[in-house]
């Protein structure tokens, strides 16, 4: 006799033809249809409790809200069942169809371009239908209160009958009878699936449960180390994540032990951020900064970004569209009703919700460390050692953020050996004759006090700033000035002294016009320019870059790494006020063609090279030269 009850449907084309690839082709991630299901149950919890709140009849006192994971190996069956709202006839007609359904083509032509679905099933809402990549057929048992309960099955061959069911309480059941085949044996094995709610579903708000088989001691058994098979029902999830529970019932000890446990970091962290907001945008965030960089910080393999929840259902590991490249070493948990399961990075990045909820984020990283900056001044300096490089690249990378980070920023200086000074503190110390924030570029901290570029500047006693990191440089592209005192580099050419200096200076370099030419002539190709000094007391002669340049250390620098279109042209600067400059001038205006003006003019630039603390052009040749002055000049005093 036939079945009144139950009919058969037709999917519409689009759907199977989304179908048929989901169940003819290899995914990476075929797991995640475990999450799309948990997902779903709890929805369906969530739903009737809120009705319950105005309708008690739905739920007795006694009702224990939960979702339920069973599973038969020799049967090759997997269930997931809840005791939520459950569905109408009509209703798992139209929700299942419109799931179906629902952006179905633009998810088909996504499909073709991706080799991992992950991402594109939560994204076009057909997450359900990730059941049918591990299924050869699906069955949903589903009653509503106050309606009969029905059966909805499909073998995913674009068919689908609906039929009455016996079931009882209100919920639903989806039962998914798996593929044969060695990579879906692994979903009938009760750690796996133990391991797959932990993954993606441990923090939804109802206990998941599952029958547990293990092997305790068989006391009934007169045969030692006897053993028999129990079964024992167990929540694999925790409920509570950390982030949702109250800060005042926490200790600093649970924050680090989540740490620890959940980012695998054997440091304690540097500090964190535990905040939530409610109002226009809604989130619970956990925040961790590292105290030191991880081993492949500065690798390419280095995956940065915050780990998205929405409503305690994990949707996403290392999301770095939240937070600006500069905060990618931020570790943490984001949760917000805001994200949903089929939120992309595309989304995200347009999303304007959820660019509130990175800047409010932002926001409060940088009050944190600014805060750490000003109490506990000693962590922080060690913290900046390994994270400072990326603060500055945060302006560099986008100017607009000037602002905001620079009172951040830490810098060796001439005052201190040990300890660095922020620009702040450089200006409250700052002469009062003192027109600009003085800055040097140099390789180490250590070479910095000998080298001849500060002699003026020591003399007048101002404090100067020692830029050591490559980027620095870069950074006053955009930080040319700090509280209207602009940032003047002693390693260009350009430099301030008294009028009568000035005066006296350019008086000399006339009258060397000839000279200095001719030097410049002898290092042709090696420098651009040979000029008097302005800064120089006790050197001879030092190297500095055109004012539109880049210092020769970072020059240097990026050679060793990158092919520079162009170089800076460099400046032989000479102490006109020392006797070695007198000898040339001597030298010159008695033989203008003298070999020892060549010979100096090596020497004079190879001893600039030494004192900058880079490499000689030909070590061995400058060694003979000094040889040779040195036999001169005892020959001289023998005479």
């Amino acid at each position: 006799m036939a079945n009144k009850n139950k009919k058969e449907y037709s999917f519409k084309t689009k759907t199977k033809k989304m179908l048929d690839i989901m169940i003819h082709s290899i995914y990476t991630h075929k797991e995640i249809f475990l999450r799309e299901l948990i997902s779903n149950s709890a929805d369906a919890l969530n739903k009737i409790r809120f009705k319950s709140l105005t309708n008690k009849k739905l739920l007795d006192d006694d009702t224990d809200l939960e979702i339920n994971i069973k599973f038969d190996k020799d049967k090759r069956i997997l269930s997931v069942e809840d005791n939520g709202i459950g569905m109408s006839r009509q209703e798992i007609i139209d929700n299942i169809g419109t799931v179906a359904q629902s952006g179905s083509q633009d998810f088909l032509e996504k499909l073709k371009e991706e080799k991992d679905a992950m991402e594109l099933i939560g994204q076009f809402g057909v997450g359900f239908y990730s059941s049918f990549m591990v299924s050869s057929k699906v069955e949903i048992i589903s009653k509503k209160p106050g309606n009969e309960a029905v059966k909805w099955v499909s073998k995913g061959d674009g068919k689908f009958t609906i039929d009455k069911s016996d079931k009882k309480g209100h919920g639903t059941k989806i039962t998914l009878y798996l593929r044969e085949g060695e990579e879906f044996d692994e979903f009938l094995d009760q750690y796996k699936i133990q391991n797959l709610v932990k993954k993606y579903s441990n923090y939804i708000p109802y206990p998941i449960k599952m029958d547990f088989k293990k092997q305790v001691p068989d006391e009934s058994s007169d045969k030692e180390n006897e053993t028999k098979e129990i079964v024992e029902k167990k929540i694999l999830n925790s409920m509570k994540p950390l982030w949702k529970k109250n800060k005042n019932d926490l200790k600093e000890e649970d924050y680090k032990e989540f740490y620890k446990n959940f980012f695998g970091d054997w440091n304690e962290p540097f500090d964190y951020i535990h905040t939530k907001a409610e109002g226009l945008v809604s989130y619970h965030a956990l925040m961790y900064i590292p105290s030191e960089t991880p081993p492949n910080y500065y690798h390419k393999d280095f995956k940065p970004g915050l780990n998205l929840y929405s409503k305690q259902i994990f949707i996403m590991k290392h999301c770095e569209e939240l937070l600006p490249e500069y905060l990618h070493f931020i570790k943490g948990i984001v949760d917000s009703p805001d994200f949903s399961l089929n939120i992309s990075r595309e989304t995200l990045q347009k999303d304007k919700k959820i660019n509130r909820i990175g800047k409010s984020l932002e926001k409060k990283i940088i009050k944190l460390l600014k805060n750490k900056l000003k109490s506990s001044r000693e962590n922080y300096e060690k913290w900046w050692k390994n994270f400072g490089t990326t603060i500055k690249n945060g302006i560099y990378q986008n100017p607009s953020k000037k602002d905001m980070l620079q009172d951040l920023l830490l810098f060796h200086s001439t005052n201190s050996k040990e300890n660095q000074v922020t620009l702040s503190e450089y200006i409250d110390r700052m002469d009062e004759k003192q027109e600009y924030i003085y800055y040097l570029v140099t390789s180490e901290r250590k070479n910095a006090e000998n080298l001849p570029q500060l002699e003026k500047i020591n003399e007048k006693g101002y404090e100067v700033l020692l830029f050591t990191d490559p980027v620095d440089e870069f950074l006053t592209t955009f930080l040319k000035e700090y509280k209207d005192y602009e940032l003047k580099s002693l390693n260009k050419e350009e430099i301030d002294l008294e009028k009568e200096d000035k005066e006296s200076i350019e008086k000399k370099e006339k009258e060397s016009k000839t000279l200095l030419e001719t030097i410049k002539n002898n290092l042709e190709g090696k420098v651009n320019e040979v000029k008097l000094s302005k800064r120089l007391n006790k050197s001879a002669a030092c190297l500095v870059s055109e004012n539109s340049g880049m210092s020769i250390h970072t020059e240097e620098l990026l050679k060793k790494t990158q092919d520079l279109p162009f170089e800076s042209n460099r400046i032989l600067e000479i102490n006109p006020n020392h006797k070695l400059f007198s000898i040339l001038k001597n030298e010159y205006d008695n033989n203008k063609n003298s070999k020892i003006i060549k010979e100096y003019s090596d020497l004079l630039y190879n001893q600039a090279l030494v004192m900058e603390g880079l490499p000689v052009e030909n070590p061995s040749e400058f060694a003979k030269k000094i040889s040779d002055l040195m036999v001169k000049a005892e020959d001289r005093e023998e005479n």
